[in-house]
C-alpha cells in the first residue's frame, strides 16, 4: 500500500475538478493505495494538505491550471498531471506517480517506452531504435520502441504501454505528437544520439526527464520535455518543423514523380499534349503533375505549420501552401507560408483567451480563420512576389548552368550528401533539389541521389578489393551496406564512419563530391526523389542514362580506392 497526495487546482474548471478528485480516490482504493486530495479554489482550499503530510507521501500529484503552491514541496520530486488525463485514465495517472517516485529515489530497473522518427522514415529511424533497444538491454531496462517510419507507425506503444512506463524517450527529427504522454517524465533529442551512442542517451534522459505537460497547461512548460542541454534550441526547434514538412511532403513527391515517369513512358515525351487526351499515357501523368505533385507544396506549408502550431495550423498551411504556387512561388513560398501560418497561430492561440467555456472554438474557427487570413494577405501583398522573383532567378540559373558552373554545383550537392550520411547538411541538400522538382528543374536530384547511393556503394566495393582493410564483421556489414547503397539509403555507410571519420569520411566526400559533378556536367535528370537504381530502368525517369552511371561508378571506384588507401590494414 502506497500513499499518494493530489493537489488540484484549476480554479476555471471547478466541476472537471471535483469528478478529478473522484476519480482518483476510486483509482486509488482499487489499487489499495491511500490518498488525500487537496482541491484550491479561488477562494479557498479544501481538504489542505499540511507538512507532516507532504513528507510522508510515497508520491504527489499536481494538477495545476492556476496557483498549487508547489513551493512548499521544497523540491521533491512531484508527478504533473493534468485534469483531461485523469479523467481519461485515473489509475494510470497513480501509477505512473508511483512509478516516477520509485525511479527518482532508487533509480531501479525502468520500464521505458520511446519513438523514434526521421524525414524519409527509412533509415535514421529503424537505426535509432535499435540504438535505443541495445543500449536499455545493456543497462538492464526493459524498452518497448515505437518506429514511426515510412509504412507508418510499428511497434505501436498501447495505452497500458505508456501508463505502465517509467520514462519516455523522444529520438526524432520530426515532430511527434505528445499529447499520449501528459504526465509522464520525459526526454526529446534527434535520432543521431540514439545512434552514435545509446547508452548515453538513456542515461542522460533518466537524469535530465521532465514530465511533460499537455499545451496550454500552467504547471510545467511543455519545452522542458526538450532537450535541457540545447544552446541552440530555437535553430533545432526550425530545423525539425522543416523535417516534419518534408517528410509529409515526400510520398506526395515520389508517386507524382513516378506516375510522370510512367507517363512518358507509355505516350512519350510530349504525353501531356491534348493529342495524347484520353489515354493511358495522359492519364497517369496528369495524376502524377496535376494531383499528386500539385499537392507537394500545400502539404510541405501544411506540415511545416502542423509542426509548429499542432493541428489549428494545418489549414492556415496548406492555404498559403496553395497561394505560394499560385504565384509561382513554388517551394520557397511553400516554406515561408509554413512557418508564418505555424507562428501566427501559435501566438493567436497564447494570447486570445476566451474562458474554459469557448476554448473550443479556437481550434476549429478562430485559429484556422485568422491564421489563414493572415497568411494569405502576406503571401499576396507583401512576401509572395519577392520569393516568387528569387525563385525565378535561382530556376533561371540552375537551368543555365553549363560547364565549370554545373561541375562546381554538383561537387558541393555531393559532398554535402556524403559528409554526414543524413543529418542535416545531407537533408538540406536532399530537400534543395527536392523542392525544385516542381519547378521542373531536375538535374541537381540527379546529382543528389547518384552522390548518395555513392558512400555505402563504395564501402562495399572497398571490402571487397581491400580485404585486409576491413574485420571479418566489416565485411558482412559491407554486404548489407551496398544493399542499402542501391536503394539511395546513404545511412548505411554510418556505422563504417563512426568507426574510422577521420580517414572515412574525406573517402567518402570524395567520391560523391565526383559522382554529383560529373551528373550535373553531363547534364543529367531525375524526375524521381528516391528509389536508387530500381527507378533507373522507368522510360524518362533519367535523362542521359549512360553518363548517370558513368557518374554513379566513377563515384563508387574513387571511394573504394580512396579508401584503400587511407584505411589501416585491421587487426
Amino acid at each position: 500500500m502506497s500513499n499518494v497526495l493530489a493537489i488540484i487546482a484549476c480554479p476555471q474548471r471547478l466541476a472537471q475538478g471535483q469528478l478529478a478528485a473522484e476519480a482518483l480516490r476510486k483509482a486509488a482504493q482499487q489499487a489499495g493505495h491511500q490518498i488525500a486530495i487537496e482541491i484550491r479554489h479561488a477562494q479557498s482550499v479544501q481538504g489542505r494538505l499540511d507538512e507532516a503530510q507532504l513528507a510522508a507521501a510515497d508520491a504527489v500529484i499536481v494538477i495545476a491550471e492556476g496557483d498549487a503552491d508547489t513551493g512548499r514541496l521544497h523540491g521533491r520530486a512531484s508527478h504533473a498531471a493534468n485534469l483531461d488525463a485523469v479523467l481519461a485514465n485515473a489509475g494510470g495517472v497513480i501509477a505512473a506517480a508511483l512509478g516516477t517516485a520509485s525511479t527518482v529515489a532508487s533509480g531501479s530497473k525502468l520500464r521505458i517506452v520511446a519513438i523514434t522518427s526521421c524525414p524519409t522514415g527509412i533509415a535514421h529511424t529503424f537505426m535509432a531504435a535499435e540504438g535505443l533497444s541495445q543500449a536499455a538491454a545493456n543497462l538492464g531496462h526493459d524498452i518497448k520502441v515505437e518506429t514511426q517510419g515510412s509504412v507508418g507507425s510499428q511497434n505501436t506503444l498501447s495505452a497500458a504501454d505508456i501508463a505502465a512506463a517509467d520514462l519516455v524517450i523522444i529520438a526524432a527529427d520530426t515532430q511527434v505528437n505528445l499529447d499520449r504522454f501528459t504526465g509522464k517524465r520525459l526526454y526529446s533529442s534527434g535520432t543521431k544520439a540514439a545512434i552514435n551512442d545509446g547508452i548515453a542517451l538513456v542515461k542522460r534522459a533518466q537524469s535530465d526527464a521532465r514530465p511533460h505537460q499537455a499545451a496550454g497547461g500552467d504547471a510545467q512548460p511543455q519545452a522542458a520535455a526538450a532537450n535541457p542541454d540545447s544552446k541552440n534550441s530555437e535553430r533545432s526547434a526550425a530545423y525539425k518543423h522543416l523535417m516534419t514538412g518534408v517528410s509529409f511532403m515526400l510520398p506526395f513527391v515520389v508517386t507524382g514523380g513516378l506516375l510522370i515517369a510512367l507517363g512518358f513512358a507509355l505516350g512519350g515525351i510530349y504525353v501531356y499534349e491534348d493529342a495524347f487526351k484520353g489515354t493511358l499515357g495522359w492519364t497517369l501523368f496528369n495524376i502524377g503533375a496535376k494531383a499528386s505533385f500539385a499537392l507537394m507544396v500545400p502539404v510541405l506549408a501544411g506540415y511545416i505549420a502542423y509542426s509548429i502550431a499542432d493541428r489549428p495550423g494545418i489549414a492556415p498551411g496548406m492555404a498559403g501552401g496553395m497561394i505560394a504556387g499560385s504565384i509561382g512561388s513554388g517551394f520557397l513560398g511553400g516554406i515561408v507560408a509554413g512557418f508564418i501560418a505555424g507562428y501566427a497561430v501559435k501566438y493567436l492561440n497564447e494570447k486570445i483567451q476566451l474562458g474554459r467555456n469557448f476554448d473550443g472554438l479556437k481550434p476549429v474557427l478562430i485559429l484556422p480563420l485568422l491564421g489563414t487570413t493572415i497568411v494569405g494577405l502576406l503571401m499576396y501583398y507583401v512576401l509572395g512576389q519577392p520569393v516568387a522573383a528569387a525563385l525565378g532567378v535561382v530556376t533561371d540559373w540552375l537551368k543555365g548552368l553549363q560547364g565549370s558552373s554545373a561541375l562546381a554545383l554538383g561537387m558541393i550537392l555531393g559532398g554535402m550528401m556524403a559528409f554526414d550520411m543524413g543529418g542535416p547538411i545531407n537533408k538540406a541538400a536532399y530537400t534543395f533539389a527536392t523542392g525544385l522538382l516542381a519547378s521542373q528543374v531536375y538535374a541537381p536530384m540527379a546529382a543528389v541521389m547518384a552522390a548518395g547511393m555513392t558512400p555505402p556503394l563504395g564501402i562495399a566495393l572497398a571490402a571487397l578489393l581491400f580485404k585486409n582493410r576491413f574485420s571479418a564483421d566489416e565485411r558482412e556489414g559491407a554486404k548489407a551496406a551496398g544493399v542499402l547503397g542501391i536503394s539511395f539509403i546513404t545511412e548505411g555507410a554510418i556505422p563504417f564512419a563512426a568507426k574510422d571519420p577521420l580517414r572515412v569520411i574525406p573517402a567518402l566526400v570524395a567520391g560523391s563530391a565526383l559522382a554529383g559533378a560529373i551528373s550535373m556536367a553531363a547534364g543529367c535528370e531525375l524526375r524521381v526523389p528516391h528509389g536508387g537504381v530500381f527507378v533507373l530502368p522507368i522510360p524518362n525517369a533519367v535523362t542521359n542514362l549512360g553518363m548517370y552511371l558513368v557518374a554513379l561508378v566513377a563515384g563508387t571506384v574513387l571511394t573504394a580506392v580512396a579508401l584503400g588507401l587511407v584505411k589501416k590494414p585491421a587487426n
